[in-house]
Order: C-alpha cells, then sequence, then structure tokens
C-alpha cells in the first residue's frame, strides 16, 4: 500500500475503530477478493471492539486494492462521513500488477470509478459482452438528454455487475438502494450528497439534508451544477416511491427486480432485460475460476449443478465461492440443489441476503397479500412447461383478464418469464422459483395440486386445456388421489383423447412415471395399456387419427383394453358402424414393444446412448433426433446436415453426438448442431466414439478409403464402409469393400492385422470382391465378428483363424450385425426385412424378429443387452425386449391363398414359406381335368401371363387370361380354342373383371387406364385392380397411388374419388398399391386392399374403417358371401381372420 494511502489509515484509526461494524464491511471485501474466508474468521473471532481494530490491522498489510476496497464499503454502507476522511488518500491504481481488479481500465477511469461508489468486480468475473454493449447502447441514447435505463431482471442474474461495467463519459456516482424505509432512504440520499460535495470549499459547504424532499432538491442542485455530464447509478429499486426521490432530470441507470418501476417517473426510458441464466460455457468458466481450474477438467458434477440451476449466475458463484473453501464438495453441494436446501447454499459474498432462499422470499414479501397466495399456487407447475393464461384462469377461478392483469405484474417484478413468441403468450418459471415455491409451500401442496382438478372447467375447448391434457395424471399423482388416476390411466377413452391430442409419447411416458402407483392397483392392466400404445404408437401418428377402438379390437382376449374396445364396438354396431374383430389373434412375442416413427424417409442408422435411457436416429430427413427408450418421447429433433445423415454416435458421457453425413462432414453436437469438426474427401459412412472417458476419440470411415481417429489410418483399397472400436479400446476394425477386415493400434494408428474376407468366398470373381458390410466386437475384446454376403464370420482376434461360419438364406444378404455387449447373442439384420438372433458360440439361431416392412440398415443391443432396436426404410424404428422374442413355431405364409366360406366355418388354404416353390414365368395356360388328370394347353400370349379368370354359366365355361402383352384372351375350356384376342392395352394388363351377369369384363393396365365399354381416364399411376358391383351398375378401380375411382357403367362417368385428403408416410393413399376390391352384397361398401385394408361408403367416398396390419404390401382380401368375414395374408406372412362385430347393419 503506498504511504499517503497507509498513513490516512493510521491518521483515522481510532475514529474508524470507534464507529465501524467490521462484518458489514468485511462482506463486500469479501467479495471483491480482498479478504480470503480464513481472514474474515480471524476478524470475528475478536470480541466485538476488536474487530474494527484487528480489520484496520489486516488491511495495513495489503495493497492499494485494499484501500479503495476498504473505501467503497463504507460508502456502500453509509459511512459517509468516515469514507470523506479517507477520500483524500485513494491512491492511484498502476495497471501492472492490477489486471484482476480493472482488466482494459485506464487508472484515471478507475479512480473516477473509485470515487464514484462503483463497486469493484467481484474476484471472480466473466464477460457478458452482448449484454454489456446493449446497456452501453442504451446510455449512449442519453448523451445529450436526461432519462432512465432500467436494467431488470430476477433475483441473481447478475444486474448490479453489469451496471458496474457501464462506464460514461462524464463520470458515475453509484448509489445502492435496497429495500428500505422513508427513513433509511433519507441516509442513503444524504451519503450521496455527502459525496457529491467532495471537494467544495467549506464555505459552499451546506448542512445536511434534513428531508427526503430536501435530498432531492440539493441532488438535482449538484448533478446540474456540478455533475451535468454524469451518471446516476442506482442499484437494487424496489418501490416508485424511492425511485420518484431521484427523478432530477438526469441521466439515471438502475437495476431492479420490477420493470415497471420506471412508469412512475418522467423523460426518456430504455429497457435491458438481464437473462436469467449464463450459457453453459460460461457457468462452467466461472466455477472453473473459484476452484483455480479448467473447465474441461471439472467433474461431471460441474455440469449438473450449472444445469439444475439453470446458470443462474447467484448459484453458480455461491456454490463456486463455497467450492473455493471446500473443493471435494461437488456432490454435496448438487445434492443440495436437487434437494431444494437453499438455505444449505450460504452467504460466501457481498450479497445482501444470507442465503439463496431469503433471496427468492424478498421478492414474494413484496406483493400485495392477495398475489402472494395466488403465486405461491405455480408450484403446481411444472418443470419446464410454459402455460396459456387460460390454464391458470382454470387455477385460479378468475377471468381471463383478471389473469392476465395478474400475470402481468408478476412478469414486471421478474418473478415469471413470458414467452412472446407464441400466441396467446405462454408463461413459465425459473426452476429456482419454482423450487422455492415448491419448498416453502410444501404442507399444503396436496391442497394446491388437487384443487384445480375439481375446477376444470368441460365447457372449454381441448385447445384450451391442452394443459390438463398433458399433466392431469402428474397433478392427481401429486395430489394422492390414486382410485381417480387408475380410472383416467385405464381407460381407452382417455387413451383416445389424450393420444389424439398429445401422441402415444406422452401416454406411454405417463404409465412409466406413475407405474409404480398404478401398479398397486393392477399391474397386468398397466402393462396391457402400455404395450397397447407401445405397438400402435406410429399408427397413433397418422392423420386422419386413426379409430382407437379398432386399433384395439386386436388386443389379446384377456386384454383390458379388448374388453374395453369390445365394448364401444357392440354399442357403434347396433348404431349402424362398423368394427372388425381379428378372430386368430397372433402371440406376438417376436414382434417389437416398441414402435417409433422419428422422421419421414428412410431411418439409415439409430444407437443408445450409453446410459440406455436415449435413442438417438438420423436419415434421409438430414435431421438429427434423440427420444426416449421407454416411451418414444421426442427430447431433441434439428437439422444435422444438408444432406443424407448416414450414422450418429453419443459420447463415452453421453454428452455429445456426432453425425456423419453424404455430405463429406462429420459433425459434434450437443442440443443444436455445431460447426462442422472436420471433412473427408468423399461420403462418410460411420462414425463411433470410444467405449470409456479415459480417452475420448471419434473414428470415422469413408468413401475416400481411409479411417480418421486423432491420425488417419490408411490400408484399404476400396471405400471403408464401417468401423467399431475394441471393447477396452486398444484397438479399431475397419470394413471394407475390397474384402478385408483390418484391426488397427489405436494409439499408434499402425494397422495390426489383415482378414482376407473375400478368400472364404471361392466361388467369388476376382474382380467382384466379396463387400464386408460392417463388423463387431464380443464382449471380451476376444473375437471379432463381420458380415458379407450372406454368411457372418466369427474370427479370433490374436491369431486371426475363422472359429465360425453362419450362413444365412442363399436369396438374402446380411446388411448388418451387432453383438451384445454382456452375453453371445448376435443380431443380424438380413435383406428380406427380417431381423434374426444367433449364438456366435454355437453357432445356432435363437429368435427372429419381424414386423420391418423394408430394408433394416441397422441393429443394436442396449449397453444392458436387454434391448434390441432396429432402424429401417420404412421410416421406423423398432425396439425388441431381447429375452421375449423367439423363433415362431409356424413358418410364415405366402400371399398367395385361397379361402372356402361355408356358414360360420373358413377354410383357409395358403403354401408356406418352407415349401421352395419356384417363380416359373410361362407363356402358356394348362388347365386340369383334377378329377382325369387331363391337361388342355393354352397357348398363345407373348410375354408371361399376369393371371385369369374362370367364367362358369350353365351353357359354356370360358376362361379369361391377360398379360404383360397387353391383351386379353378369351378361350373356350371345352374345346380348347380361343375365342378372342383383344389388345386392351399399350402397357401391361393388370387386372380383369367380369360382371356378375357375364355380360361385360373390364381390365386395367400400366398405361394408368382402365376399360370396359369406354375408355376411363383420371388415374396418376398404373391401375392394378377393379371389381364391378353386384348389380353391375359400378366399377370399382384402385391405382399404385393408393387412389379408388368408382365409374358408372352407363356412360363411363366418374361417380366418386375414394381417398384420403393426403399422403400417408408410406407416400401413398392408401399405404401402398391398391391391389384388390370387393363390393358388399348391398353394394354400399367397398373393401379394398393396399398397406392396409379399408372400408368405403360407395355414396360418399368416405373411409369407414381402417384396420392396421403388421405387415404391408397385402395382394388379395377375401370376403364372405354375407360380407361379415374378411380374410387376407400380409407380407410377412401373417394370416388375418376378420369378422363383423356383431350387431351392426352396413
Amino acid at each position: 500500500m503506498e504511504e499517503r494511502a497507509r498513513s490516512c489509515l493510521l491518521r483515522f484509526k481510532d475514529t474508524l475503530e470507534q464507529d465501524i461494524k467490521a462484518s458489514y464491511l468485511m462482506d463486500h471485501m469479501v467479495s471483491d477478493g480482498i479478504l480470503t474466508n480464513d481472514e474474515e474468521a480471524r476478524v470475528l473471532s475478536k470480541v466485538c471492539y476488536g474487530q474494527a481494530a484487528a480489520l484496520l490491522e489486516v488491511l495495513l498489510m495489503k495493497d492499494n486494492r485494499a484501500y479503495i476496497s476498504f473505501y467503497n464499503a463504507l460508502v456502500r454502507e453509509s459511512y459517509g462521513d468516515l469514507a470523506n476522511l479517507l477520500h483524500s488518500g485513494l491512491p492511484l491504481l498502476s495497471p501492472v500488477g492490477e489486471r484482476s481488479f480493472a482488466d482494459r481500465v485506464s487508472p484515471s477511469v478507475q479512480a473516477i470509478l473509485s470515487e464514484g461508489g462503483v463497486p469493484q468486480r467481484p474476484v471472480v468475473f466473466v464477460s457478458r459482452p452482448a449484454l454489456l454493449n446493449l446497456i452501453r447502447e442504451k446510455l449512449y441514447r442519453l448523451k445529450n438528454t436526461s432519462g432512465w435505463v432500467t436494467v431488470f431482471g430476477m433475483a441473481g442474474s447478475g444486474k448490479s455487475v453489469m451496471a458496474a461495467e457501464a462506464c460514461f463519459p462524464g463520470g458515475v456516482h453509484w448509489l445502492s438502494v435496497g429495500q428500505c424505509e422513508r427513513a433509511d432512504l433519507l441516509v442513503r440520499m444524504q451519503s450521496l450528497c455527502f459525496r457529491l460535495e467532495q471537494g467544495q470549499s467549506s464555505d459552499a459547504s451546506q448542512r445536511t439534508p434534513c428531508s427526503v424532499e430536501e435530498a432531492k432538491e440539493r441532488l438535482r442542485f449538484l448533478m446540474h451544477r456540478r455533475f451535468p455530464r454524469s451518471l446516476l447509478i442506482l442499484d437494487d429499486v424496489w418501490d416508485s416511491f424511492a425511485l420518484r426521490s431521484f427523478d432530477i432530470q438526469c441521466r439515471v441507470l438502475l437495476t431492479t427486480r420490477n420493470r415497471s418501476l420506471a412508469d412512475s417517473v418522467s423523460g426518456e426510458k430504455f429497457e435491458v432485460p438481464v437473462e436469467s441464466g449464463l450459457d453453459e460455457e460460461k457457468a462452467l468458466e466461472i466455477l472453473a475460476l473459484y476452484v483455480n481450474g479448467k473447465p474441461q477438467k471439472l467433474p461431471e458434477e460441474a455440469l449438473s449443478i450449472v444445469s439444475e440451476c439453470k446458470g443462474s449466475p447467484l448459484v453458480v458463484s455461491l456454490i463456486g465461492a463455497l467450492l473455493r473453501e471446500f473443493p471435494d464438495r461437488w456432490s454435496y453441494y448438487l445434492r443440495q440443489l436437487q434437494k431444494k436446501q437453499f438455505k444449505r447454499i450460504r452467504k460466501s459474498s457481498s450479497y445482501d441476503y444470507e442465503a439463496l432462499d431469503q433471496a427468492m422470499d424478498a421478492s414474494l414479501q413484496v406483493l400485495e397479500p392477495e398475489h402472494r397466495d395466488l403465486y405461491r399456487d405455480l408450484s403446481v407447475m411444472q418443470k419446464d412447461i410454459k402455460v396459456p393464461a387460460k390454464v391458470l384462469s382454470v387455477l385460479w377461478g378468475l377471468k381471463s383478464e383478471e389473469v392476465e392483469d395478474v400475470l402481468q405484474e408478476f412478469v414486471n417484478k421478474s418473478l415469471l418469464f413470458r414467452d412472446c413468441n407464441q400466441r396467446p403468450y405462454h408463461y413459465y418459471l425459473h426452476d429456482l422459483q419454482r423450487d422455492f415455491l415448491v419448498e416453502q409451500n410444501r404442507d399444503q401442496i396436496a391442497v394446491s395440486y388437487v384443487a384445480p382438478l375439481f375446477k376444470r372447467d368441460h365447457r372449454r375447448t381441448r385447445s384450451e386445456l391442452l394443459y390438463w391434457y398433458r399433466f392431469l395424471p402428474y397433478h392427481m399423482a401429486k395430489a394422492g388421489l390414486s382410485k381417480e388416476l387408475y380410472s383416467l390411466m385405464f381407460s381407452l377413452d382417455w387413451v383416445k383423447e389424450k393420444a389424439q391430442i398429445m401422441g402415444s409419447a406422452h401416454l406411454i411416458n405417463d404409465y412409466v412415471e406413475y407405474g409404480e402407483i398404478l401398479d398397486e392397483e393392477n399391474s397386468e392392466v398397466r402393462l396391457q395399456f402400455q404395450e397397447f400404445l407401445s405397438l400402435n404408437g406410429h399408427n397413433l401418428e397418422q392423420r386422419p387419427f386413426p379409430d382407437i377402438v379398432q386399433l384395439a379390437l386386436s388386443q389379446p382376449v384377456c386384454s383390458e383394453v379388448y374388453r374395453q374396445a369390445l365394448m364401444q364396438a357392440q354399442k357403434r354396431a347396433s348404431r349402424g358402424q362398423l368394427c372388425l374383430d381379428l378372430v386368430n389373434k397372433n402371440n406376438q412375442g417376436s414382434f417389437s414393444r416398441l414402435v417409433v416413427h422419428p422422421q419421414q424417409g428412410s431411418v439409415y442408422y439409430a444407437c443408445f446412448s450409453k446410459d440406455g435411457s436415449k435413442i438417438a436416429s438420423c436419415g434421409a430427413n438430414k435431421a438429427l433426433r434423440v427420444f426416449k427408450t421407454t416411451s418414444g418421447e421426442k427430447l431433441l429433433e434439428f437439422q444435422a446436415h444438408d444432406e443424407d445423415v448416414l450414422c450418429c454416435a453419443f459420447s463415452p458421457d453421453d454428452r455429445y453426438i456426432a453425425t456423419c453425413s453424404s455430405d463429406r462432414k462429420v459433425k459434434v453436437s450437443v442440443s443444436v448442431s455445431l460447426p462442422t469438426l472436420f471433412e473427408h474427401e468423399e461420403q462418410i459412412n460411420h462414425c463411433q466414439f470410444t467405449n470409456t472417458g479415459r480417452r475420448v476419440l471419434l473414428a470415422t470411415c469413408s468413401n475416400d478409403k481411409c479411417t480418421n481417429t486423432k491420425n488417419t489410418m490408411f490400408g484399404h483399397m476400396e471405400p471403408v464402409n464401417h468401423c467399431c472400436f475394441s471393447p477396452n479400446d486398444a484397438y479399431l476394425a475397419t470394413s471394407s469393400s475390397d474384402g478385408t477386415l483390418k484391426l488397427f493400434g489405436v494409439s499408434s494408428a499402425n494397422e495390426w492385422k489383415s482378414i482376407d474376407v473375400n478368400s472364404f468366398f471361392p466361388e467369388s470373381d476376382d474382380e467382384i470382391k466379396a463387400i464386408v458390410k460392417c463388423s463387431t466386437w464380443s464382449a471380451d475384446g476376444s473375437r471379432i465378428i463381420c458380415a458379407a454376403r450372406n454368411t457372418v464370420f466369427v474370427f479370433d482376434v490374436k491369431t486371426s483363424d475363422m472359429l465360425l461360419e453362419m450362413k444365412t438364406s442363399r436369396l438374402s444378404t446380411v446388411q448388418y450385425c451387432h453383438a451384445c455387449p454382456n452375453s453371445s447373442l448376435l443380431a443380424v439384420a438380413l435383406s428380406h426385412y427380417t431381423v434374426e438372433l444367433w449364438n456366435f458360440e454355437t453357432s445356432k439361431k435363437k429368435a427372429e424378429c419381424n414386423g420391418n416392412l423394408s430394408w433394416v440398415h441397422c441393429v443394436q443391443f442396449s449397453p444392458d443387452g436387454s434391448l434390441l432396436l432396429s432402424s429401417s426404410s420404412d421410416q421406423t424404428i423398432r425396439l425388441w425386449e431381447t429375452d421375449r422374442v423367439h423363433t415362431s413355431s409356424a413358418a410364415a405364409l405366402k400371399r398367395d391363398s385361397d379361402v372356402l366360406f361355408s356358414h360360420s366355418d373358413v377354410t383357409i388354404v395358403a403354401p408356406d414359406s418352407r415349401n421352395r416353390l419356384q417363380d416359373v414365368r410361362c407363356l402358356r395356360l394348362q388347365v386340369w381335368k383334377w378329377r382325369t388328370g387331363e391337361c388342355l394347353v393354352l397357348e398363345g400370349h407373348k410375354e408371361p401371363v399376369r393371371r385369369f379368370h374362370l367364367s362358369n354359366s350353365s351353357s359354356s365355361s370360358h376362361l379369361f387370361s391377360w398379360s404383360f402383352d397387353g391383351t386379353l384372351k378369351v378361350w373356350d375350356l371345352n374345346r380348347g380354342h380361343m375365342l378372342q384376342d383383344l389388345e386392351c392395352h399399350k402397357g401391361a394388363v393388370l387386372s380383369c373383371d367380369v360382371s356378375s351377369d357375364g355380360h361385360l369384363f373390364a381390365t386395367t393396365s400400366a398405361d394408368r387406364t382402365a376399360k370396359m365399354n369406354f375408355l376411363l381416364k383420371g388415374h396418376k399411376d398404373c391401375v392394378r385392380s377393379c371389381r364391378f358391383s353386384w348389380n353391375n351398375k359400378r366399377l370399382a378401380t384402385g391405382d399404385d397411388n393408393g387412389e379408388i375411382r368408382l365409374w358408372s357403367m352407363l356412360d363411363g362417368a366418374l361417380l366418386k374419388i375414394c381417398s384420403r385428403d393426403t399422403k400417408d408416410s408410406m407416400d401413398s393413399f392408401h399405404g401402398g398399391w391398391v391391389t384388390d376390391l370387393h363390393f358388399s352384397p348391398d353394394n354400399r361398401v367397398l373393401v379394398s386392399t393396399g398397406g392396409y385394408i379399408k372400408w368405403w361408403s360407395t355414396e360418399t367416398g368416405e373411409a369407414l374403417q381402417t384396420f392396421y396390419t403388421m405387415g404391408a404390401n397385402l395382394k388379395k382380401i377375401h370376403v364372405s358371401p354375407d360380407f361379415t368375414t374378411f380374410v387376407t395374408v400380409d407380407s410377412i406372412g401373417i394370416l388375418y381372420v376378420l369378422k363383423k362385430v356383431e350387431g351392426g347393419s352396413l
């Protein structure tokens, strides 16, 4: 400390010791970093009268910064007379060695700030340049005029720190106002007057103002005469009376929690909102500075602390200061935050409140008692949820206009936040505010939760009650209304209502979230509802919304879901509505337990997070999506690349997700896409992080024949399709189109082993290598498994010897494989849309996972091996429980079948997949007389016969055949002669039908037309099916676009178009081609097959019912004569026998 400052302290030492209260001053000096906690404790250990002397002794051993901090503390604590004694001794700071005190501030500017009472920077300070520039921009507008700049925000958001950074050309004068009575306000104003009068001659000095009004006039005079270009900063202003006391036509910057305070004063006004939280990077920087570390080396709890408090500067600083003294208490302070133990996070700086809860409560106490009670009711709001005023109108029982006025007051006082991007406005609490309310309101919390349940107004529209649809179970659970919760969650009506508005993922999440409560009533029923939603969630995303009763009729007969659906279907049937009951309910053990429709377009890759709680997916829509494993609820979605995203991977700590794309870029993301990490020269096929966090690396491979980790690994001669780290991250396996599998040492980036997989295919052409699609490691890392063509190979890592060879069907190829991380199970995705589970120890197939409707691009086990996912071009991700899937004992049926209906019996004949029948393309027909074995050969078609139709009458038997050559031929079966050879179309004839009276026939073609007596035009794609009505007045035609048209047989006029309003997820109006059509006997209903089955009203063209099959691409449907039973087989070989629920008329 320079001699002048030291002498000044010694000269007035006795006076200071008699008048100051050391504990008040030390709070400020600890905050400035002048005093350590140990020094503070040493001073406080003295008897009351000795504390001041001990403090001065400590100061005399310190530097100039200590003198300035002590002077500012006197000013802030209203010791104006004592500060005046020390004013002459204020030192000028040297820029060398004083950077922490005033970065980039010149000594002269620093002296001005010190004289103006501006607090020093906190000992730990991080810049917020965007906010500071905004404050300075508003202040610049006051350059030539008086006015007000209001810096407002919630408690602890850093308003005062930012205000202290605001310099002004004509000087700055700081006054901390706070919550004060009239007498306290007068003392503060007197202190300011005293400071402003320093330097005047003794003759000019005036007596101390005796009232607020007199002090106001004195300040007006001083600011206009002596400091006309200065800025007055009023810190922490709470009420309008205090602010009006400084309405003296000067330039004022005020910090407050109440943005509306400036409405009570005159002059120009500008506002600067302060965000309630710092971004993650800034918050971690503060914690790192407190513990003298680097942000990237902080423990995991650091990020959790920042996340838990939403980056609150106050909380981060309080905890940081505590950690400086107790650096091993990261977990302890995180637990205190999570448990809402705000009193444990106590004062360790100059902040005005002893603990965090006091700072929160101070804002609450300034409300009117009535509004205070309303604010406490907000404790029922859930975290991170924004609600409209309509919801709070239900909660409070007030009119919307009254609610909006109350909410506006809360927003003005920084007690509530408003999202102005939504109309109507939505409101939400900061997590700290909500947690504080919950803690304060704990005794009455059950009453608070249950109150809105009985206040709900059922006359409101569903959009107004959106909040209640989402959070009604939450409120019931919190209020302890178990019986009411059972009744709600075990109701198919509730499932329908909520799924239609919120989607299935929110519902599934409810059954998971409140499973313990629901299981006390009936765990089986809870599982039945949860499984129903999991299996049908992708269907519930369809628009128009599907009939949930019809979906539920496919559930097992013993299911509560089925029981409720059947009751509702029977009621509907009595009113003439159509519902179909699935008679042959299959055991669906081999089908997925959850189906998620994450995006439009093919899903190329999906992976579990390291903790198994989340799944990330990517694909043809260029986006990355993250959702919950348990329910499919979306957590995150954003555009990741400019082209197809081919792969994604979680980092070992789940904080980051890497993506790679055909745009040749690799990106690493947190919550939004970050800049490109690096690029390859060609398409990047795969990326993967290391398995452990000891040394985090990211490997990528591409069509440019090399692999990247930290170093580039060369060796392959063709594109590298896949790469994966060994379980201990010592090696990296790469799979290539050059027919080899290579192992590289990760630390050296050198090739360790190379296995020529192509050599195990001796019949292969030398020029056409066997492409190695992918590889995977056994759990112990001793074996490496790879897939090529239709074979999976298991190699010993040390010797490179092949241990096992598992061959799949020769008609299929292996698309992908993945080994279970804790067992000998291997998941294999095959080109015929099936996923198989094999034991790679015994080379035996253990299970089949059916349900995918297109190419399966990826399979992956969860980290604990309990779940298996697949991603497919059918736009879905499917999850299986590995211990519940099994190899089906029944072979899958083929879609070619025939059915005999006899009264109530149904006889079905269909070949299965075990009959290896060859598809022979024939140019002739063979007609057999089955009693005698005679064969009649009919020749004449120039291209393969598409199909044929037998027509019997009392006089003769005819056969119609149609072909890809565009002709239809009519044959006499008695003589084997061709009766007619008709060139019907320019394209292939795809279907034909004969009217019931045998007088007319119709054909449809790939040339997009149908023919009868008229040429029927209008279809936009191949016309694949046709059917006459039984009364021969209509013809129905269906095309590959999913559209059905009804035509008049009298004049060929178009009567109706049966179609959805929009295309479905398969880019069709019917889930695919319309392959078969049938009219009901009364001609009022038409049934059609495509990707699913639909029933239509021929009068209106509207859909009456839809039945979704597990597979797709239905080939035909068999209909009983009375139109009550329907039989079909889907693309994955599942048989469906549907019966109309009794009681209805069509």
